[in-house]
């Protein structure tokens, strides 16, 4: 099962889910759009920047452009000597003073002539060029001499143009020709300007550009210097964050400017044949967001505006990348290239994220004990519900006094508690009620008053349906009383027993209505087979005849409830009165009343139908014993009756042994069935040993043939006669001896005639006189073989078949006389039954002396046996049925009526503590009976004096309870049903006391 966790913890984590999820989605959502502005704002600053440096580069290019334009049109450009070039310095320094970036001006003329002023503008500049200390110019010169020959100067002049020194360069026309050099002959001819992308200068290797204008002559060119170092302050001035890196690139990916002045420019290699070092390319800068970026301004420049834009990761740290084009007239276009750390550039809102993360630790710090206060105090109802439901679980539907809450649902819920807590609770309640009610009979008002308490209607009527009618059986008000004027409505025992044993009466009560004759709410209620509430029309009440009863409740409305069983039959109905109309939750649960009603009603009739069945059953066993003989037909019957009276006795005794005997139903439920029940194992007893009469009974009596015998012994004898007669002897000495012989047999005869009557006991005399009878002889000539049952042959085959004729004597025991006993008729000592009889050595023994033998009474030892093997028969049927706890106890009182006090009786030798009170009274009633029936045919019946003096010898000698004898015969038991069951002749006076003087000791078990 999965954890489960209460209701404050839930809410709790909600509270606080909710609260670390908005404060995470604010940080997050804050620090993306924070990224995101702060992208937009890099952007702008690149493009800011882009348009500083252009602005710059523009104020540094402007001013030496209208330098050159007044030159190109100065006398400076025609000037052939040296003295007229000097002449226009005032117009070259106007030139230098007007722009800082400015650093030189010259002429290049068409003859190699070359006119370069330079400002000198400190002291490392100064010593760069070896000049004296108040140089402020210097103007480098080649020019020609007299001759005609080329030759270089160097003058160093001051602030106001005054020479200051003079050094020859007498290399220098050697080593420089302008018009070999790129300004010089790129120079437009329609004097457009030229700009030459940045290099270093040939002069002082710093890096610049140069602009050039052809004169207005077309032979010379002049030109200007600008260093692009003050770029590099620029850069460094626009730098968004402490780490960002500026750089401005040309075309190619060199290096013009950087935002670091300390850093070169110029590649560390060695400089090339024209002396001019070699720029660095973007991807040889040492710092690591450049590292292997060589195509950024090939990808820039393709890139649509000239804008590209990436992030890369170096080293685990983040840069933003940014290639912006430079866009100038006469100026190839150059671009400033950005890398931003993004960490630096998300430093704001990294801080602001870290300040939102702490507010959300201090809201959480404040709103947890917060919530868990308020968490809890919002599920103390439903704690408080939980409460309550878990004790209807345990099925305790006392009041629960939950708090109320101000939450709706909350407060819903537990008022729908409260109610499924009453609704649960009557409902079992009723059940309770209806199902511990074991008698049908007072079911029925038990039902409908119950069902009245629970639906606090104020009157009502049960009916039962039975053959198309409805039939009141109970009629009730709101107090439990009857209605007035409604006894005769009641059902009869004898009514609700048939209609309980579904069986159709004619009648069940005076008041019985048809079904189509019910009134408008009832009927409509059984058609649809469903609760109707509707307010009581006159029709209904003259249909139903209750004008008298609603007028005296003061009843205006009903509910019609049909009980209908699991079948879908209708079973009956219940008409509720009410003096306010139903609301649903009433008419609801009363619906699912009805149900409970009609499986009561259902149960209870299919309960009382297989008790009537059940004792219909016992009745048809104990009847067809009974009828198995006519001689012993009604002991089944009379047992019962014998029992209850005697049980009657000891409930009702207030002193002795038996004061504190009770039966409850249950009790008195197992002794009628065991008494029903006690010879039920006689079904098996062959019928000739319950009625045997004589000693030769079997099928028949075999004294029939035994006469025979004899008949044809006299025959002989009569034929002996007449032969010796025939043979010369004297005729009436043979006669003599014929007669005398005749009569010996009659004799004879008539002796084994008495025998076989057995109401005698037999003497040693006279069982030596059968031997002596049984050893006369008669002549038998058929085959004794012929017309057998395969059974009888099989027992005769142990012998070979005698040769014919062939003596036979009168009376034998023959070995075919001897069945053999199945092995399923044994039983081991330690039988699962208990049982300690042993049974003979064969089945039946049919012999002839041996049943004539017999010394008391008529039976053999196995047919004594076969009939107490009975009981043997009584149990196990007995055991195999499946008898509900309640009559568990069953077998043992059935079985135990031939146990004996002392442990002497059978089938299990049971003492008297081991016998229990009513098997004790089952072996009273049965000895009783059988000592006064008079349709034995072995016995006649005899005075109650002669059977209860018996019966008071069997109680001494420890054979029956003494104590539960003497009840018997003190309470008057043994009369009470002598005069019903025992003919008049037999009832005799009985002396009580003198029968039981000395025997009233012993306690019941």
């Amino acid at each position: 099962m999965a954890r489960t966790f209460p209701l404050h913890t839930h809410v709790l984590a909600l509270a606080l889910g909710l609260v670390l999820l908005v404060g995470g989605l604010l940080a997050f959502i804050g620090q993306q759009l924070a990224g995101n502005m702060l992208s937009a704002v890099a952007e702008d600053q690149s493009l800011r920047i882009n348009r500083e440096v252009r602005g710059s580069l523009y104020q540094l290019v402007q001013p030496a452009d209208m330098a050159l334009r007044l030159l190109s049109e100065d006398a400076l450009a025609d000037a052939a000597t040296l003295e007229e070039r000097l002449r226009r310095l005032p117009a070259a320094r106007a030139a230098l003073a007007g722009s800082a970036a400015l650093s030189s001006l010259y002429v290049g003329y068409g003859d190699g002539q070359f006119f370069f002023v330079r400002r000198l503008a400190g002291e490392a500049e100064r010593a760069r060029f070896e000049a004296p200390p108040q140089t402020a110019y210097l103007v480098q010169s080649i020019d020609r001499d007299a001759g005609g020959a080329l030759r270089g100067r160097y003058l160093f002049l001051d602030a106001a143009l005054g020479v200051v020194a003079q050094r020859e360069r007498t290399q220098y026309p050697d080593a420089f020709d302008p018009r070999r050099r790129d300004w010089y002959r790129d120079a437009p001819q329609d004097g457009e300007l030229l700009v030459t992308p940045p290099y270093p200068f040939f002069s002082d290797q710093q890096v610049g550009i140069t602009l050039a204008r052809r004169a207005g002559n077309g032979s010379a060119v002049i030109g200007a210097d600008i260093r692009l170092h003050t770029l590099g302050a620029v850069l460094a001035r626009q730098k968004v964050t402490p780490g960002a890196r500026l750089v401005l690139a040309d075309g190619d990916g060199r290096i013009v400017a950087l935002d670091d002045a300390s850093l070169p420019v110029a590649a560390p290699d060695a400089p090339d044949a024209r002396g001019v070092q070699r720029l660095q390319h973007l991807q040889d800068l040492a710092h690591p967001a450049f590292r292997g970026q060589g195509g950024l301004i090939a990808e820039a420049r393709a890139a649509p505006g000239g804008t590209l834009a990436r992030k890369r990761v170096v080293d685990g740290e983040v840069w933003l990348l940014s290639a912006t084009a430079l866009q100038m007239e006469h100026v190839d276009a150059s671009f400033v290239v950005m890398a931003i750390p993004e960490q630096e550039l998300m430093a704001g809102a990294l801080h602001q994220r870290n300040v939102a993360l702490v507010i959300t630790v201090l809201v959480l710090c404040i709103a947890v004990p917060l919530t868990w206060l308020l968490a809890r105090q919002i599920a103390r109802p439903m704690r408080a519900l939980a409460a309550e439901a878990e004790a209807i679980r345990r099925f305790n539907f006392a009041p629960v006094g939950a708090p109320r809450s101000r939450i709706r649902e909350v407060e819903v819920l537990g008022e729908t508690m409260g109610g499924m807590r009453q609704t649960i609770r009557r409902f079992l309640e009723l059940n309770t009620a209806v199902a511990g009610e074991p008698d049908f009979d007072s079911l029925l008002p038990r039902l409908l008053g119950e069902t009245l308490s629970a639906t606090r209607a104020q009157g009502g009527v049960l009916y039962l349906a039975t053959d198309g009618h409805l039939a009141p059986v109970a009629t009730l008000d709101g107090e439990g009383h009857p209605l007035p004027d409604t006894a005769s409505w009641a059902a009869t025992d004898a009514e609700a027993g048939e209609w309980m044993h579904a069986r159709p009466p004619g009648q069940i009560a005076q008041a019985a209505r048809a079904l189509d004759a019910l009134g408008p709410l009832l009927g409509e209620a059984l058609a649809a087979r469903a609760v109707r509430s509707a307010a009581l029309t006159d029709a209904d009440l003259v249909a139903l005849g209750l004008q008298a009863q609603a007028n005296a409740l003061g009843v205006s409305q009903a509910i019609a409830v049909p009980l209908i069983n699991r079948q879908g039959e209708l079973v009956g109905a219940l008409l509720l009165l009410l003096d306010a109309p139903a609301d649903d939750d009433r008419l609801a649960f009363i619906s699912a009343l009805s149900g409970l009603a009609a499986v009561t009603l259902e149960a209870r009739a299919l309960i009382a139908a297989q008790k009537a069945l059940f004792e219909a059953l016992i009745r048809m066993i104990a009847g067809a014993i009974d009828a198995k003989s006519e001689h012993t037909g009604g002991h089944c019957a009379r047992v019962p009756e014998l029992a209850r009276l005697l049980a009657q006795a000891a409930c009702e005794a207030e002193q002795g042994p038996y004061a504190d005997f009770k039966l409850d139903d249950n009790g008195w439920e197992i002794l009628r069935i065991a008494a029903w029940m006690h010879d039920c194992g006689k079904i098996t007893t062959p019928e000739y040993v319950v009625d045997k009469a004589t000693k030769l009974q079997t099928l028949y009596d075999r004294i029939h043939e035994v006469r025979m015998r004899f008949e044809v012994l006299k025959r002989e004898a009569e034929l002996r006669c007449l032969q010796d007669i025939l043979d010369g002897a004297d005729a009436d000495a043979r006669k003599r001896l014929r007669d005398e012989e005749l009569v010996a047999l009659d004799d004879d005869f008539a002796f084994v005639a008495r025998c076989n009557q057995g109401s005698e006991s037999m003497a040693d005399a006279d069982v030596e006189r059968l031997h002596r009878i049984a050893s006369r002889t008669w002549t038998r000539t058929l085959d004794d073989r012929l017309g057998l049952s395969h059974e009888e042959a099989a027992r005769r085959q142990a012998a070979p078949a005698a040769l014919l004729p062939h003596p036979e004597p009168l009376l034998a025991d023959r070995p075919e006389h001897l069945v053999p006993r199945r092995t399923d008729e044994c039983f081991a000592a330690d039988n699962r039954w208990g049982f300690r009889m042993q049974p003979p050595r064969w089945r039946q023994n049919l012999g002839e002396l041996h049943n004539l033998g017999v010394r008391y009474g008529t039976l053999t030892e196995e047919e004594r046996y076969l009939i107490n093997a009975h009981i043997i028969q009584t149990e196990i049927m007995l055991r195999s049925l499946p008898f509900p706890r309640h009559l568990a106890g069953v077998p043992e009182v059935a079985v135990s009526h031939h146990e004996k006090m002392d442990g002497s009786g059978y089938p299990k030798g049971l003492r008297a503590e081991q016998m229990s009170p009513l098997a004790r009274m089952m072996a009273i009633a049965d000895i009783y009976e059988a000592l006064t029936a008079r349709d034995r045919p072995y016995k006649r019946g005899k005075t109650l004096s002669e059977a209860l003096s018996i019966m008071a010898r069997m109680a001494r000698e420890g054979h029956i309870d003494p104590a539960l004898f003497a009840l018997f015969l003190r309470s008057g038991a043994y009369l009470a049903y002598a005069q019903r069951f025992v003919e008049p002749g037999q009832i005799d006076a009985v002396e009580v006391d003198a029968l039981l003087d000395g025997q009233e000791t012993g306690q019941p078990a």
